[in-house]
C-alpha cells in the first residue's frame, strides 16, 4: 500500500459562506430575552436593597440605577440579537452551528466524530417548546457541540437524523465475499 499525502490548495476548498444556513426557531429570540431577565432578578433585589444596607452619599443611589439600568438594557439586547443570528445546517458528512454577535463562532462537527447525541430543556425551554441538541464526542468531558433553539419536532427530526448518519457510519462493512 503507497501512503499518499499531496498537498491541498486552500484556494480550491469549498467555502463555508456557500452553506445555506437555517435560523434557529424565532421563539429563541424571546427565551433569551426572558431567561436574562431573570438571571437580572438578584441584580435588582440588590439595588432595591442597597439603601439600607449602605450608607451613599446623595446622589450616589440615583447614578447607580441608571448605570445599572443601561448595562442591563444591553445585555438584554445583545442577548436579543445574538439569539437571532444564531444557525445551522445538515450535510451528508457533518453539522454547522454558527452563532455569536460580536464574537462570532462557527463550529463543524463531522458525523464520523460523533459517539452519540441528546435532546434536554429546562422548564423555561419547554414553555416555548424549545430543545436543545448536544452532540458527545469521544474524550469529551461534555457536549462537543450544543444546539440551541430548535422547535421540540425540528430537535428530534435532527437528533434522528443524526443517529441514522452515526449508525450508518459505524455499520461493518463485509469486504471481498468475507464474513
Amino acid at each position: 500500500m503507497e501512503l499518499s499525502n499531496a498537498p491541498v490548495d486552500p484556494n480550491n476548498l469549498p467555502a463555508l459562506e456557500e452553506v445555506e444556513l437555517s435560523p434557529v426557531s424565532p421563539r429563541f429570540a424571546p427565551y433569551r430575552l426572558f431567561s436574562r431577565l431573570m438571571s437580572l432578578l438578584p441584580l435588582v433585589f440588590l439595588l432595591w436593597l442597597l439603601p439600607a444596607i449602605a450608607d451613599l452619599p446623595t446622589g450616589v443611589y440615583p447614578l447607580i440605577l441608571g448605570v445599572a439600568a443601561i448595562l442591563a438594557s444591553a445585555s438584554i439586547a445583545l442577548a436579543w440579537l445574538e439569539a437571532r443570528r444564531r444557525t445551522f445546517a445538515l450535510r451528508e458528512q457533518d453539522l454547522i452551528y454558527h452563532g455569536g454577535l460580536v464574537i462570532q463562532h462557527t463550529t463543524v462537527l463531522p458525523f464520523a466524530r460523533i459517539q452519540h447525541v441528546e435532546t434536554a430543556s429546562n422548564p423555561l425551554e419547554r414553555s416555548f417548546n424549545l430543545v436543545r441538541v448536544t452532540c458527545f464526542t469521544a474524550g469529551g468531558a461534555g457536549g462537543d457541540l450544543v444546539i440551541q433553539g430548535l422547535e421540540r419536532e425540528t430537535a428530534e427530526r435532527v437528533r434522528e437524523y443524526l443517529l441514522e448518519r452515526i449508525r450508518a457510519l459505524n455499520v461493518p462493512t463485509l469486504q471481498d465475499g468475507h464474513d
